[in-house]
């Protein structure tokens, strides 16, 4: 009796976080061109980004954005966009599932 209702309980604390997902933003489609819609990228040389902390993304972003990351692809793919947009790209990749190992 007590394995089925610690499942139970466990199914229902977990709803709250699948209600949660990240909407997926309206500026994924460049980013996406590289590194997937999912985070898993398909070019080599070119990082996944599934999974990975959202802070890092969130920094890495802006990083990118502002010149501090000197990386001229990224930069240009990045562009002018707001912290609420890079926070959603954010949101977006390190909600996403990481690649399982071959």
């Amino acid at each position: 009796m007590r394995i089925p209702l610690t499942a139970a309980l466990c199914l229902l604390a977990a709803l709250p976080l699948r209600a949660q997902a990240p909407a997926r933003p309206a500026r994924l489609g460049l980013c996406a061109a590289c590194h997937g819609a999912n985070g898993h990228a398909g070019m080599p040389g070119v990082p996944h980004l599934a999974g990975q902390r959202l802070d890092y993304l969130r920094d890495a972003l802006k990083q990118y954005r502002d010149g501090r990351r000197n990386v001229p692809v990224m930069r240009a793919a990045i562009g002018p966009v707001s912290d609420v947009e890079l926070d959603a790209l954010a949101r977006w990749y390190s909600a996403q599932a990481p690649q399982g190992n071959p």
